[in-house]
């Protein structure tokens, strides 16, 4: 009998253990910054997916500055602060050289929705794969954004020399173009850039139209840039490469396998929405648009050029930066 009743209750208790595993919810913690808006919808739809195709047993619970500063997501993620995080690359270049590729000025006028697919191939090239493994991180998706442009106060640009002495707020690969016309490249917070302008801290910012609208800075400009096509950041959302390895099956499937969805939500919210927006609000503000011409365009053009082979041999010590670029270019290049 005591044999017996040692059974029954380990079985039971084997059978309480298993429907708790069954029925056990899994929530991820997400680190953002600022607030909702259109830079973070494919983190947004990304819940939204993986909540409804769990039935509520996997929740990404999203945080917005809560859980971590901007620049230090990447840190968060290596030693499993949260589980996923959203950060720009250029927030730290030396953290992870190789996605900073993405950032360099290709001189190319492309789709958003081509950029998103030119991101997700370049984070599987082993290169940055083995890159942001040294931080226990790994890619999950892009956040694409179009061309940043310029808004700046003063008087509007008439030629490429009134770069000369213009300081601006910008990424890497915009910034090392514009340097070599004379543009002082100059930091200070996202969400202080309004107020930076207006006190004369910096003379213009160089974002994609969400940030523009997120931060207002049109609204102290004077004037504003229409084809720069010298890139954008890259701000990819990473996971924690244990937490992911550890989901049951069925989550991992309902997570990656909701990354093209979210994406494609992402992109026609950002064309139909965004995009409009801010060309509708920069008219209303009365911006003068600088458009360059087809001989500005080439200068430019042949500023990158020297701009992306400086980032070769920056790095060519620490991966093979030939081939990370080329294997980048030639994803670009196709139509």
């Amino acid at each position: 009998m005591k044999t017996l009743n040692a059974t029954l209750i380990t079985a039971l208790a084997l059978s309480g253990f298993v429907a708790t595993e069954v029925s056990a919810a899994t929530e991820w913690n997400v680190s953002l910054w600022g607030k909702r808006r259109a830079f973070t919808e494919n983190v947004e739809k990304l819940a939204e997916l993986v909540e409804a195709k769990t039935n509520g047993e996997f929740k990404l619970n999203i945080s917005y500055g809560g859980l971590s500063k901007a620049r230090e997501n990447l840190d968060g993620i290596s030693f499993g602060a949260f589980e996923m995080a959203q950060f720009c690359a250029f927030y730290h270049a030396d953290k992870n050289p190789t996605i900073t590729v993405a950032e360099l000025p290709f001189s190319q006028d492309v789709s958003l929705g081509r950029v998103s697919e030119i991101y997700m191939e370049l984070f599987k090239h082993p290169a940055v794969v083995k890159d942001l493994a040294r931080w226990n991180a790994t890619l999950l998706m892009p956040t694409p954004m179009p061309q940043y442009n310029i808004v700046s106060k003063g008087d509007p640009l008439t030629s490429l020399e009134d770069f000369d002495g213009l300081r601006v707020r910008g990424p890497g690969g915009i910034m090392g173009v514009l340097s070599k016309l004379g543009a002082i490249k100059t930091g200070v917070p996202f969400a202080e850039v309004r107020q930076s302008m207006d006190s004369n801290v910096i003379d213009a910012a160089s974002f994609a139209p969400h940030a523009h609208l997120a931060t207002n800075s049109y609204k102290v400009a004077t004037w504003g840039t229409t084809n720069l096509n010298l890139g954008s950041a890259n701000c990819p959302v990473v996971v924690n490469t244990e937490a992911l390895e550890m989901l049951k099956p069925s989550h991992r499937e309902a997570l990656l396998g909701s990354v093209d969805e979210a994406l494609d939500f992402y992109v026609q919210n950002y064309e139909q929405n965004t995009t409009a927006k801010y060309e509708a609000a920069v008219k209303a503000q009365g911006l003068t648009m600088v458009t360059f011409n087809a001989e500005q365009t080439e200068q430019l053009n042949t500023l990158s050029e020297s701009v992306r082979q400086e980032w070769v041999a920056q790095y060519k010590d620490q991966f093979d930066s030939q081939a990370v670029l080329d294997f980048t270019a030639g994803l670009f290049a196709q139509k």
